[in-house]
């Protein structure tokens, strides 16, 4: 006898709809092997036969003693992972008349069995329930750690089994356990932007708190210079905070990268709070970028939506830092291999933090360098001119002083505060832009619309020359400082770039000096 049922295989952020075909009649091979499995089928697949064995004898169903033929389709589309046992399985049951089956083509089916019938979670359940409901499918069966993560997805029956039996029920007719309900809009307006650290825990520091404030106004990479313990990695931890509020859309494309790479928690159904990622400085550039040979998202990927943070910039390896420059402009990861190419959303804020020499006390008010001649230029050096071409602000952080970090006096300006005014930059800006594809912060403004957008008045003008002369500024510092001044104009409500807009940009071009690293 032959019966469908239906799973599904996940490339990129998208599934795509996998038919599993079971056919059981006729004598086995050579009178021994009776089981075959087709459809480009990987050894986790093939192997789902012994678990599938053990979990019907132990729930007390038989495994047919007869020529049973399991193929996937499309054949030409590589089946891997352990996720197509439960629709095998039951696809078997079906086809040997052991359970009904007139339901079964209703509802999409994934899950990793057990020897003893229980179900394993999965990778990948959202984009997966977004295609079932496409696909116009009843329902979807999947582990219950993976229903909240599916429930998501409205005008779908999801069903959260922890048993093989308890799909079995369903099928039949009878469940014995309730659909897996969610309010996506109730859980997601009551966790948006609810965060564990604030702004208000930062004592001193004003100076970084308004240059990390420009940042998330106008979407601007920055990167810290500072001595250890000055307060780098506190303060770009708590950038997501100011960040504007995830809306539903981008709640949901995050939510989905996290579900492909398998990171989503059990008790978590959707992505309510900006992502912040901080990969360790021996991370590999396949592991930053994403890949295997079933690509899977990586660290920038991860970071879509929100920040990525490379703490000790100057430590990372110069090939992985050298991937991020495509991705930084694109805002776009695509990975190909030989029968496959897939595209992961990378639009991220870059955050990274470094010490101004290898001893960490060049330019400390303090401290003496030990550095030898040269040695701060060499370390700074490792940074490449191109990736620093697309860093918007480098901001020096000096170390609190004893007085301020002795106070007991909460500081009274919070992240809710700062938070409003960027949200409030952004609008003007999401006007400014509402007429341009893929632009909606000043940082992603290409070079033609910088001069269109960021006018300045002959003083400014003027302004601008000297200290590109005085300071011996680059000349990819230009626009850079001009989109700086603009997120700063926002900030401040004014329509036009003033004088006092143009100085604050300008400070922050320390690495552009020549001469800062000796």
């Amino acid at each position: 006898m032959l019966v469908k049922s239906y799973s599904s295989a996940v490339q990129g952020v998208d599934a795509q709809k996998i038919t599993v075909e079971v056919n059981i009649g006729g004598q086995p091979v050579a009178g021994k092997q009776y089981y075959f499995m087709v459809g480009l089928p990987d050894n986790a697949v093939r192997e789902g036969f012994q678990r599938i064995e053990s979990a019907l004898k132990y729930i007390g169903f038989k495994m047919p003693r007869a020529k049973t033929v399991v193929n996937l389709a499309p054949a030409n589309t590589r089946k891997e992972g352990s996720y197509y046992d439960l629709p095998i399985a039951m696809g078997i049951l079906a086809a040997s008349k052991q359970v009904n089956s007139e339901n079964l083509g209703d509802y999409l089916i994934m899950g990793e069995l057990s020897l003893d019938g229980l179900l394993r979670p999965i990778k990948g359940a959202l984009p997966v329930a977004i295609q079932a409901r496409k696909e116009n499918f009843k329902g979807f069966i999947l582990p219950k750690q993976n229903a909240k993560e599916a429930a998501i997805v409205n005008d779908l029956e999801v069903y959260g089994v922890e048993t093989l039996q308890q799909a079995v029920d369903i099928i039949n007719g009878n469940p014995s356990i309730k659909k897996t309900d969610l309010d996506t809009r109730e859980v997601f307006e009551d966790a948006v932007n609810v965060y564990d650290v604030d702004f208000a825990d930062v004592k001193g520091q004003e100076n970084i708190k308004r240059a990390l404030e420009l940042a998330a106004a106008g979407g601007h990479n920055a990167i810290l210079i500072g001595p250890p313990g000055a307060g780098k990695t506190m303060l770009a931890r708590r950038l997501p905070t100011i960040l504007p509020p995830l809306n539903l859309h981008e709640a949901l494309d995050t939510t989905k990268i996290h579900s492909v790479a398998g990171i989503l928690q059990s008790d978590t159904g959707l992505i309510t709070t900006r992502p912040f990622r901080a990969p360790h400085h021996t991370i590999s550039d396949v592991a930053l970028v994403g890949g295997g040979s079933n690509p899977l998202p990586g660290e920038i990927s991860l970071s879509h939506n929100g920040v990525l943070f490379l703490d000790e910039l100057p430590e990372f390896k110069r090939s992985v830092l050298e991937v991020l420059r495509q991705p930084m402009e694109e805002r776009k990861v695509t990975i190909s291999r030989a029968k496959i190419s897939v595209d992961y959303p990378a639009s991220f804020m870059l955050i990274a933090s470094m010490n101004p020499c290898p001893c960490g006390f060049y330019n400390h008010p303090e401290k003496d360098c030990v550095c030898g001649p040269g040695v701060v230029k060499r370390y700074l050096n490792k940074i490449s001119g191109p990736l620093l071409d697309r860093i918007d602000l480098h901001v020096e952080v000096t170390p609190v002083s004893y007085e301020q970090l002795s106070s007991y006096e909460r500081p009274d300006i919070t992240s809710k505060d700062i938070a409003q005014r960027v949200v409030d930059a952004r609008k003007v800006q999401a006007e400014r832009f509402k007429d341009s594809k893929n632009i909606n912060a000043n940082a992603q403004m290409p070079s033609r619309m910088v001069r269109e957008v960021c006018k300045i008045s002959p003083a400014g003008i003027n302004l601008l020359k000297k200290s590109m002369e005085k300071l011996q500024l680059s000349a990819r510092a230009y626009d850079r400082i001009l989109k700086v001044a603009r997120t700063s104009a926002d900030l401040g409500g004014s329509a036009d770039i003033q004088i006092e807009h143009l100085a604050e940009a300008i400070q922050y071009r320390s690495l552009d000096r020549e001469g800062w690293a000796g």
